[in-house]
């Protein structure tokens, strides 16, 4: 079993936006934030989640807590492939939002639909 620290959490989360093209990061002006809790959403638990609030912005929160619930006996590996995943999906998100389309979340009613169908 491997174990991610917040503190590694976070610095591999800043390593992935850093990587990505600055351009994708435009009017995302509250940035990625990392909660330390984890967060639900009914039976689910969301690793990451793009906001867009009149007052704070735009911006992108991984959930930590989420992450260790989901990954508690997940390499090193594993956790930063997750996480890399996560801030591409949100940044999805964000970048769908700006060309006023979310097609994202519709292909996400879908799988939740598939699943949960007999």
């Amino acid at each position: 079993m491997a174990f991610m620290s917040l503190k590694n959490f976070t610095r591999f989360a800043n390593e992935v936006a850093e990587a990505l093209p600055p351009e994708l990061f435009r009017q995302l002006d509250g940035g990625i934030f990392v909660e330390p809790s984890a967060k639900e959403e009914g039976e689910y638990l969301l690793m990451g989640e793009y906001i867009e609030d009149p007052g704070m912005g735009k911006m992108i929160f991984l959930y930590y807590g989420s992450f260790r619930e989901i990954l508690c006996d997940a390499s090193i590996g594993e956790w930063k492939e997750e996480i890399e995943d996560t801030v591409v999906h949100e940044l999805r998100h964000h970048i769908e939002s700006l060309a006023g389309v979310d097609d994202l979340s519709l292909e996400e009613e879908l799988e939740l639909e598939e699943e949960t169908s007999p």
